[in-house]
């Protein structure tokens, strides 16, 4: 086959896996009893933006996405993978997580957020309160459109492989080249975003986020 359309099929059939954010979106609000109106007033967005993302008219930034899922008290995976998630009670194994820890890259779960960001999971099976992503800023790309922070409890590990990707942590600015790495606490208020001329593809881990259903302010 050629390469060229084989690159083609993968990335059309992680684009379908796409395919009902928002219907999950939309189950897991009516499911905590919220309105549109009432979740957008907890995330200080509008309600028409809580309309727009659940009816798939506008998709996430990255911040909005967390202050969904921390607001809602759900799972990052289950909103990426839909009715391929199970629960999984602690100290509990499911079928999945044993019968192959192999994830072919033709095979990742993914989703394209706001203002040029993808991320696609690097594992097979679905692990609470764990983020194992990879992480592409398109040029131009970041992680709030509006050059806001964005805050969240755990902690990040990122690992740039191509490109220049900007990372701001409360009032300082880091810049990672190929090869750099970083570690924050991701309470502090954040953002990423592409410096250069090229997409950033960066592996990217969180873990702790579900540790509180939500942070103080």
């Amino acid at each position: 086959m050629d390469a060229d359309v084989s690159d083609a099929r993968a990335h059309t059939d992680l684009d379908n896996g796409l395919d009902g954010i928002g219907d999950r979106l939309r189950q897991e609000r009516v499911g905590a009893g919220l309105s549109q109106r009432e979740l957008a007033r907890r995330l200080g967005v509008s309600a028409s933006l809580i309309s727009q993302l659940e009816s798939g008219l506008s998709k996430p930034s990255v911040g909005t996405l967390y202050a969904l899922v921390t607001e809602l008290d759900v799972s990052l995976d289950r909103v990426i993978r839909g009715e391929e998630y199970t629960s999984k009670p602690k100290g509990d194994t499911l079928e999945s997580d044993v019968s192959s820890p192999l994830l072919h890259s033709q095979d990742r779960q993914a989703i394209d957020l706001a203002s040029g960001v993808r991320w696609e999971e690097l594992t097979a099976s679905t692990d609470e309160g764990v983020d194992f992503l990879e992480a592409i800023y398109e040029v131009g790309g970041a992680s709030t459109p509006d050059e806001s922070l964005m805050r969240h409890h755990g902690r990040e590990y990122g690992y740039v492989m191509t490109g220049t990707l900007g990372v701001q942590i409360a009032f300082e600015e880091y810049t990672l080249e190929s090869g750099d790495s970083i570690a924050f606490d991701s309470t502090q208020p954040h953002r990423l975003f592409n410096k250069g001329d090229v997409p950033v593809h960066a592996i990217w881990f969180v873990v702790g986020r579900e540790a509180d259903t939500r942070l103080n302010d």
